[in-house]
């Protein structure tokens, strides 16, 4: 099994992902509303897009602008599945707190991804069962960014109990 780590500020718009004290990877958004963000890991580049309401989520090779992958985030379901290279992975979320979540593949867990913290930075751990391919490095990307969109509907749910209360 091999680690990695990433880091996010909550109220951030750039997250970084590293093997021990190297990064290699990074996601950036223009701002943490964004709905749009560039992705790079081990030199490929990527862009990703969200739609918020729908909870669409894609990403695309960011030289031809290829579709990569697109799954749809159901934050009543702990499942979701995506196609990359024709290969179907299922997104599994394991708790309620969405603070350890994994893909799937053959019913086989190839990655996990676990949040540490989320006060004042969202981090955490990115375990591969697998080699590091093509398909990974773009669920990995998928993965963050999928926990991006968990974070920004938590803090909009915060938002609207307090209005409410007010």
């Amino acid at each position: 099994m091999e680690k990695l780590q990433w880091t996010k500020d909550i109220l951030g718009s750039k997250l970084e992902i590293k093997r021990g004290n190297e990064q290699i990877g990074k996601i950036h958004w223009e701002n943490m509303l964004s709905s749009n963000a560039q992705a790079m890991i081990n030199g490929k580049l990527f862009t990703l897009n969200r739609e918020f309401f729908l909870s669409k989520l894609e990403i695309y090779d960011a030289n031809d602008q290829s579709l990569l992958g697109m799954v749809m985030v159901n934050m009543f379901s702990p499942r979701s599945d995506v196609v990359v290279n024709g290969k179907r992975f299922e997104l599994v979320v394991q708790n309620f707190w969405q603070s350890r979540w994994s893909w799937k593949y053959n019913g086989n867990e190839i990655i996990t991804f676990i949040s540490n913290e989320f006060i004042t930075k969202d981090k955490g751990d990115i375990e591969l069962y697998t080699a590091l391919t093509e398909e990974i490095e773009v669920l990995i990307l998928l993965g963050l960014f999928v926990r991006n969109q968990f974070v920004l509907f938590m803090l909009l749910g915060i938002l609207v109990v307090l209005l409410v209360i007010i």
